[in-house]
């Protein structure tokens, strides 16, 4: 499928088990350190499980639904009718900086990094994005054997080769022009890396990124 050219074996789960896994939405967003009025890109939203969250979450703020996948987008926007203050957009993240129209102040990839190619690189699309000092969090599974993670009585997420550290984590991301901020555990197989961003991507970046 069309989300597997940018973050390998990340397809979107099943709601069953989805929803038995992360049965408080609103209560993760808000350990994200996403708060009210903030303007939010939710990136690779998928069906707009989180983005909904998000929108009760920001209030008078925005979010921006990000996918590569025309269809979960159209997932997603029905999920977030009730809610007047959601964009959405379609393109590629490795693009981030070239579709966002204005910077923002969070950014949250849900349980996809661990399988892009490049997680430096998105970081670096991602501060470009964000206002100083913007916030980029990353939900992501534990380092775990894939047949230690069952939900609903099977084993659930990625392959177990594609996981990473949350030390693996801050390693690709910091680079890109962040700091550390906090993390948090997410039982039973999630952690939250919060980054804020540190600087400006230097120009050779940039232009490098634009070519």
């Amino acid at each position: 499928m069309m989300q597997e050219r940018l973050f390998p074996a990340t397809a979107m789960p099943d709601q069953d088990w989805w929803q038995t896994l992360w049965p408080d939405p609103d209560g993760l967003i808000a350990t994200l350190r996403i708060e009210p009025g903030m303007h939010v890109v939710d990136l690779g939203c998928g069906d707009g499980y989180f983005t909904a969250a998000i929108a009760r979450r920001v209030g008078s703020g925005r979010v921006i639904g990000f996918d590569l996948d025309p269809i979960m987008l159209e997932q997603a926007r029905a999920v977030c009718v009730p809610y007047g203050h959601c964009d959405w957009v379609l393109g590629d993240a490795m693009k981030l900086s070239r579709l966002i129209p204005a910077p923002v102040d969070h950014v949250l990839i849900a349980n996809t990094f661990h399988g892009v190619p490049d997680p430096t690189a998105l970081a670096r699309e991602i501060a470009a994005v964000l206002k100083p000092p913007g916030r980029f969090a990353i939900v992501n599974w534990h380092p775990i054997a894939r047949e230690q993670t069952p939900v609903l009585g099977q084993p659930r997420g990625p392959r177990t080769e594609l996981r990473m550290s949350a030390a693996q984590t801050q390693a690709v991301v910091e680079p890109a022009g962040f700091a550390l901020e906090a993390q948090a555990e997410l039982p039973p197989y999630h952690y939250a890396a919060i980054f804020t961003r540190t600087h400006e991507p230097d120009p050779g970046e940039r232009h490098a990124r634009a070519t």
